[in-house]
């Protein structure tokens, strides 16, 4: 545990460091804050503080800079605070450029991370909701060749999902036709999720009930949502061009390598599960090592229908918490508005 004297000269370093990318020595803090402490006091609250992990010196005779575990605390103590908000000349612009006439949730998903990244100068990236939480308006099966069919699935907000799925045997094109009209006529209107469940405990309770083809093509309705789940991608990452303002050339090429991999959504998707509103990760390399002093601030986003997503920015360690965080939180929110209202 931080006594206050530490908490007040761990804030002041971290928050320097921010502003002047230096490391911050003893004297410059003074100059700063009103700590009302000799520069001997404040050295060695700063000796225990890098004793502890929170701090750290560059090379001798330097001042400090955070460590990872002190942007941490640093970051921990601004989410606490909320007082946070953005001035209402950038919350104008947000809107401004959120307005358009996009036609379905992922044109305006893809404006909004434009818009983030100009407004942050840094990568920026939105997560679409998942397929389960989305709402079925319409299915089509369509016959690709003897063993595959193209499965195109529309959501009501306009998001089309398309997945080629494997077939068990070869089905004729009016097969097909007759298994989506099923679909359709029973289920449109309601999540994916919830269609999951039904047709596995309908298939479960009585195999026999169903027309055989229609069964099959059940089983393969369900699979192909299965496939696409796995099958996770950005809706849209924007910014990239900001990489060389944040880390060396080597990282830019690893990062961007990385990113063009699957596994880097489904590694950033554990990192934001189960979180709700704005979410703050300090030091990226559990996801790519390239990231290892970078941090992702993130927030998520609904439509009407509750489905949710993930929309936020990626940018160095000593990035400006403070004015960062409200503006992702602020676009989030304007997100679920206007996906709520269209």
């Amino acid at each position: 545990m931080l006594n206050e004297r530490q908490k007040k000269i761990l804030w002041a370093v971290t928050q320097s460091h921010i502003d002047l990318n230096i490391p911050i020595g003893s004297l410059l803090l003074i100059k700063r804050y009103p700590l009302n402490l000799s520069s001997a006091t404040i050295r060695n609250a700063m000796a225990s503080l890098e004793q502890m992990g929170y701090i750290t010196q560059p090379h001798t005779s330097a001042g400090r800079v955070p460590t990872e575990k002190g942007y941490r605390y640093y970051v921990n103590l601004l989410l606490e605070d909320h007082s946070l908000s953005i001035s209402d000349s950038m919350s104008h612009e947000l809107s401004l450029r959120l307005q358009g006439e996009e036609i379905d949730s992922n044109g305006v998903i893809k404006k909004a991370a434009k818009t983030l990244s100009l407004l942050s100068r840094n990568l920026a990236i939105a997560i679409p909701p998942k397929i389960e939480d989305m709402v079925l308006k319409h299915i089509k099966f369509i016959k690709y060749d003897s063993k595959k069919a193209l499965s195109m699935l529309i959501s009501d907000d306009g998001s089309v999902k398309n997945t080629f799925v494997e077939l068990d045997k070869p089905y004729t094109q009016q097969e097909l036709d007759k298994a989506a009209h099923y679909i359709n006529s029973e289920f449109a209107g309601r999540q994916i999720k919830d269609v999951k469940e039904i047709l596995s405990y309908q298939l479960f309770k009585d195999k026999q009930a169903y027309d055989r083809i229609i069964m099959n093509v059940l089983y393969l309705f369900k699979d192909s949502i299965i496939m696409d789940d796995d099958m996770l991608s950005l809706n849209s990452l924007s910014g990239t061009s900001y990489l060389p303002d944040l880390v060396d050339t080597k990282q830019v090429k690893d990062i961007l390598r990385a990113i063009e991999d699957k596994q880097f959504m489904l590694k950033l998707l554990n990192q934001l599960s189960g979180s709700k509103g704005i979410k703050v990760v300090v030091g990226l390399e559990s996801i790519i090592p390239a990231m290892s002093k970078m941090s992702m601030v993130a927030a998520t986003y609904n439509d009407k229908k509750q489905s949710g997503g993930t929309i936020g920015i990626i940018g160095p360690t000593c990035m400006n918490y403070k004015k960062l965080i409200p503006i992702v939180e602020h676009t989030a929110k304007a997100l679920t508005r206007i996906l709520s209202e269209n």
